[in-house]
């Protein structure tokens, strides 16, 4: 070792000493540790933490290229933005809201970043490796397709495979979860009385089915049971879809076989293909739309020479647009990126997408229409600013003058307004009056400026609050903590909504599978185990796919990012919503397996 390489490994271990020993005092600010605060200061823990860290830091540092100037921009600002979620959702965990006074907070945020981006850059490298260890292994081993009638016979055993994978829980929770709305929207059916609050096309799906099979049978129950198997087949063939489709890209054989058994028995995911929630045939279609946006970008030419590859797009947009309304606005930002990544096909592109949307208006208004639906409600896209003014009053009720109260209480009166819940909407949003609103609008949205001005930070507060479920992995789910429903009241966790609706009620015929799934949906027993608690976590796998989408863009697989952006859009939307539930961003459980290829890099 010469002078200068003694100098450089003198300088590698002071900086790594620096960072480590930094990055250890400031850990305690991202883990939630309650009254307990010296569970990790005052424990021998710590010191292996620090030793850990300067070991890591130390060895990343030695083997990364320091002159990858984009890699370390990237891997900065994702490890900055990690950190800001870490930091507020930890305060917001325990106390309910960010003191953006906090001098630990502002001192951790740099540290933390700095120690993050390391070790981040360290991984990417190692990813690199194995990339091209594969690839070396690829020159000398060629995977011969499968021929068509295999593939064909391979799609249908799959098919029926997660089915019958899912029948023992669907018996244990018979006729399945009718919840989430399900009552409301079977009593439009029922009542003939339709409103636009809820997707029409999912409230005649729905109500549709459990009313003409109790008409034939007299059974609510029978009819709950046909619809739930109905969206069996439904996600079943999505799912069989995507394993096509990885089988089609060359997929190893281990991540497909992986995807397969998740598919088939991972909880999330068949509780959700059980459930009569809209969120489910929603992400479905947003799941096979993530597959055509992808054979659109890897090969753009042959995507719009094919009918059927151009059709099956405008299904899947149609569909997903359908079923929720956050993804008509999700779609809508779409389109602009789209055409500029596929400036070449600019023309057959405008014109796919317009007729998407003149599909979807005319499904969307002609059910309205036809069915005399009414209009008018406006508490759904105004969920944030009522959460915002909800909080400013109860806790900055100076803010207001008298004539700004006046104003309030015009659409929201008080017995709303101290029902505040800052982790969901709709104890106050449920009493808000639309006709006032829409009578000046200006005038409310003005008064929600005018406070705004005043309490920015309270107004921030209040939807970081109520959002921070979708980016901070270690939230409990506790929103409707307290809610007494039909045949319970939430305690611990709201993690799923388990339950029957009238006029449907549980009629299990496995009762110890059925309790086995009551603890999952009521109980904080996933959150106990370390790891495993993360796949259950929307914030956690929020951050997987985050990681993925930047390693991405690192490698420069841009045809890639695609979905994921898409993905990026849903998830953006669900901010502005009422609370934070898994089902919201149910595509983060159906959608893992693609992700989990598009890491290692087989698609």
């Amino acid at each position: 070792m010469n002078d200068n390489e003694f100098r450089i490994r003198v300088k590698l271990n002071m900086v790594s000493f620096f960072i480590a020993t930094a990055g250890t005092l400031c850990f305690p600010q991202v883990l939630n540790l309650k009254e307990n605060a010296l569970g990790f200061t005052n424990s021998i823990f710590s010191v292996f933490v620090w030793l850990l860290c300067l070991y890591a830091v130390n060895w990343s540092l030695r083997t990364i290229d320091l002159h990858d100037r984009r890699g370390w921009t990237i891997a900065a600002v994702f490890s900055f933005l990690f950190t800001v979620a870490m930091l507020f959702g930890v305060r917001l965990e325990a106390e309910g809201n960010v003191d953006f006074k906090d001098i630990r907070l502002w001192i951790s945020l740099p540290v933390l970043t700095c120690l993050f981006t390391i070790l981040i850059r360290k991984f990417w490298n190692f990813l690199d490796g194995m990339e091209i260890r594969k690839k070396a292994i690829a020159e000398h081993v060629r995977i011969p397709a499968s021929p068509a009638k295999t593939a064909r016979y391979a799609n249908i055993l799959t098919f029926f495979f997660m089915i019958l994978c899912w029948i023992p829980v669907f018996l244990a929770v018979y006729p399945g979860f009718f919840v989430y709305d399900a009552q409301d929207e079977w009593v439009q059916v029922a009542a003939r009385s339709f409103n636009t609050h809820h997707p029409l096309v999912h409230v005649l799906l729905l109500g549709g089915i459990v009313c003409a099979v109790h008409k034939y049978t007299d059974s609510y129950n029978l009819g709950i049971a046909c619809y739930m198997i109905v969206q069996m087949v439904i996600v079943s063939g999505s799912f069989t879809y995507l394993l096509s489709f990885m089988r089609r890209k060359q997929v190893a054989k281990g991540i497909r076989l992986f995807s397969l058994l998740y598919y088939a028995f991972f909880p999330v995911i068949v509780m959700f293909t059980l459930c009569s929630a809209k969120d489910t045939i929603f992400t479905a279609a947003l799941l096979l739309l993530l597959l055509s946006l992808l054979d659109m970008g890897s090969d753009a030419g042959t995507f719009f020479a094919s009918g059927k590859k151009q059709f099956f797009f405008a299904a899947c947009a149609v569909a997903m647009m359908l079923f929720r309304r956050n993804g008509v606005y999700a779609f809508a930002v779409m389109i602009p990126i789209l055409l500029y990544c596929h400036r070449t096909h600019i023309k057959r592109l405008c014109l796919l997408c317009a007729a998407i949307f003149l599909t979807y208006f005319l499904i969307n208004g002609g059910l309205a229409a036809a069915l005399h639906a009414a209009h008018g409600e406006n508490q759904e896209i105004l969920t944030v600013p009522i959460q915002q003014l909800a909080r400013t009053y109860k806790f900055n009720r100076d803010t207001f003058t008298q004539e700004d109260i006046d104003m309030l209480h015009e659409v929201l009166p008080e017995e709303a307004l101290v029902l505040y819940n800052p982790k969901l909407s709709d104890p106050v949003k449920v009493q808000f009056r639309n006709e006032a609103f829409v009578a000046d609008r200006s005038k409310y949205m003005g008064l929600w400026l005018r406070i705004g001005l005043k309490k920015p930070l309270s107004y921030l507060n209040a939807w970081l609050v109520n959002s921070y479920g979708f980016w901070y992995p270690d939230t409990v789910i506790d929103v409707y903590s307290g809610n007494t429903v039909f045949t319970f009241t939430y305690e611990d966790s709201s993690y799923f909504g388990y339950e029957v609706e009238a006029p449907g009620f549980r009629d299990s015929k496995i009762p110890w599978l059925d309790e086995a799934y009551r603890k999952l949906a009521l109980e904080i027993s996933q959150e106990k185990i370390p790891i495993w608690s993360m796949l259950y976590s929307p914030g956690g796998i929020f951050w997987g796919i985050a990681f993925v989408y930047a390693y991405v863009l690192y490698r420069r697989k841009y045809h890639l990012m695609i979905p994921y952006l898409m993905v990026l859009l849903v998830w953006l939307t669900v901010l502005l919503g009422p609370t934070y539930l898994p089902r919201y961003v149910l595509i983060f459980w159906f959608g893992m397996p693609l992700f989990a290829a598009m890491l290692a890099e087989e698609i």
